[in-house]
């Protein structure tokens, strides 16, 4: 496969010399970009002219829950806070099958591609007694998209009856979940360049799982060489939890187990105090932020500014369906962009910072230099938007800053993932949607026949 964008209007690199281009040309040759510069040709390229289009690397989302795509806007729980909301899903969630993982991935990573993102990571914790097969069926939805995908192979060992949240149904022993992520990591990890699939060992929380899987989940993923990922300072609720049961605070605690370091990434950490935040940055721990659905469970506002001057790896993510309701990460860029403008004036990040955090800084987080920016040699992941349309007049004044400034969140015109066209015109061109919604409207319906 080879595509040469002549005359690109604009081209945003987010590569290390933060370059902004106009009137290049842009080749993709196979999974990568092959050159970066002008008059370029390629016997056999299919040409589009780009003469009209900003151009920027595809991004990559660092935190999901795409089973949770089939229980959004449920009007019983959406004023609910974290613990209560939790506590009342379970109960939906325990129904879960290989079908409905597979309709809701491809639903969910379909949402997210049609809005830019070309990199999904996704935090799969629960599996209910019976139910089999089910990082196998996300995996077999991001190959029918052509999605990048990270998954993980989460768990939940600490149940009501042991002092924890999920229902006995969907939690499980330590052993069997080390051998499955033994077997997933097996079966599906790929460290090569250009991979499409990767392996995670995520733990849900430090409210759900027992001190003895998270500290030998740490010791199996270092044994594999994958990253380690876990929910955490989410909540006023986990600290006091973790207080009350460890002695600790919840960072403290995670520490005391293992976790710390380059290849963990946490997801949310708004409740992290200035030690902390010290530790996160001498020990390279990542975080993904969430903001609307830190938002919309009233959680909190992550510390982004003083995360950024100190050098905390971050990324960005939509978090899961059911509390974010949307898998849009342009979106999320332009309400990180409102809400820390909002809670801390000129120390905000910039809509470029953001787009940075949603590219560069999340591949970081998953442990990849060859996505996340346009440059020589590295992935043919991008998206294009036509800057011709009414609502983007005076974007071309500053299209490095535009998902911040002009807060442009609609479908775009092209997605490329490993130099593979999979979104014109806004359009899927992998999977039939039509096909999809009819498939997961019934799988939807099967899920919550006892509601």
């Amino acid at each position: 496969m080879k595509t040469l964008l002549k005359h690109v209007h604009t081209l945003v690199t987010c590569d290390d010399s933060d370059r902004v281009l106009t009137g290049v040309d842009v080749l993709l040759d196979g999974p990568a970009i092959a050159a970066i510069g002008e008059g370029l040709s390629a016997d056999g390229a299919a040409v589009i002219d780009a003469k009209d289009l900003f151009v920027y690397p595809g991004l990559v989302n660092t935190h999901h829950h795409l089973y949770q795509y089939f229980t959004r806007n449920l009007p019983a729980v959406q004023g609910f806070e974290l613990f209560d909301w939790l506590t009342a899903l379970y109960e939906i969630w325990k129904g879960l099958n290989a079908d409905t993982v597979y309709y809701s991935s491809l639903a969910g990573m379909g949402e997210l591609m049609r809005y830019g993102c070309t990199t999904c990571f996704d935090h799969h914790y629960v599996f209910p007694a019976g139910a089999d097969g089910l990082i196998d069926a996300q995996f077999a939805a991001a190959e029918q998209l052509g999605m990048r995908m990270h998954a993980s192979r989460g768990s939940m060992s600490l149940s009501k009856k042991d002092g924890g949240l999920p229902p006995d149904s969907v939690v499980q022993a330590v052993d069997p979940i080390l051998r499955d992520c033994a077997r997933l990591i097996e079966a599906y990890h790929d460290p090569s360049r250009f991979s499409m699939r990767q392996m995670v060992v995520a733990p849900c929380s430090p409210f759900s799982v027992t001190a003895e899987l998270l500290r030998e989940s740490a010791v199996l993923a270092r044994q594999y060489g994958v990253r380690l990922h876990t929910h955490l300072c989410e909540t006023k609720d986990e600290e006091r939890f973790t207080i009350e049961k460890t002695g600790m605070r919840p960072f403290a605690y995670m520490e005391s187990l293992g976790w710390t370091g380059p290849d963990v990434f946490y997801a949310h950490g708004i409740h992290f105090n200035d030690a902390e935040l010290r530790a996160l940055a001498a020990t390279g721990t990542g975080v993904a932020h969430c903001p609307c659905s830190n938002m919309k469970l009233a959680s909190g506002v992550m510390r982004l500014p003083e995360m950024l001057e100190l050098g905390v790896p971050v990324g960005l993510a939509v978090d899961g369906s059911a509390s974010n309701d949307a898998s849009n990460l342009l979106e999320e860029l332009r309400t990180a962009y409102l809400l820390h403008r909002l809670t801390s004036g000129d120390r905000a990040p910039t809509g470029y910072t953001l787009l940075k955090i949603a590219t560069r800084g999340s591949a970081r987080l998953l442990g990849r230099d060859d996505i996340g920016q346009i440059a020589v040699g590295c992935a043919a992941d991008l998206f294009a938007i036509r800057c011709d349309r009414m609502e983007l007049l005076c974007a071309d004044r500053d299209a490095a800053n535009l998902f911040g400034t002009v807060g442009y969140h609609r479908p775009v015109d092209y997605v490329f993932v490993n130099g593979r066209m999979t979104v014109r015109d806004g359009e899927l061109l992998t999977i039939d949607s039509e096909r999809t919604h009819a498939d997961g409207a019934a799988e939807v319906r099967r899920l919550l026949e006892d509601l």
